[in-house]
């Protein structure tokens, strides 16, 4: 499955409206504005840093999971923010 495909489908599974491209977030729902991450890696604590300051984001979708670094930040500095693991809201 490539990335654009499964951007598109996760954007679709949150209600959202997918916009995707450099300097946007992937997908906005309202106010909300979500990253979609197809990486076989888990998504790290800068990587949430950076999304958020450039591009507002306050949702994260991951099919790898999040370090547990990038958990304890968002429990810590970002009540608001969402995370999900695959289908699974983590945080």
């Amino acid at each position: 499955m490539t990335w654009q495909f499964y951007e598109r489908k996760k954007a679709i599974a949150h209600r959202g409206k997918h916009v995707g491209g450099p300097g946007n977030p992937d997908y906005v729902r309202g106010d909300t504005r979500g990253e979609v991450k197809n990486w076989n890696r888990p998504v790290g604590k800068t990587v949430i840093q950076n999304h958020f300051h450039n591009h507002g984001s306050t949702e994260f979708v991951s099919k790898s999971g999040f370090t547990q670094n990038a958990i304890d930040y968002v429990d810590r500095y970002q009540p608001n923010m969402n995370l999900f693991h695959k289908n699974k809201k983590v945080r």
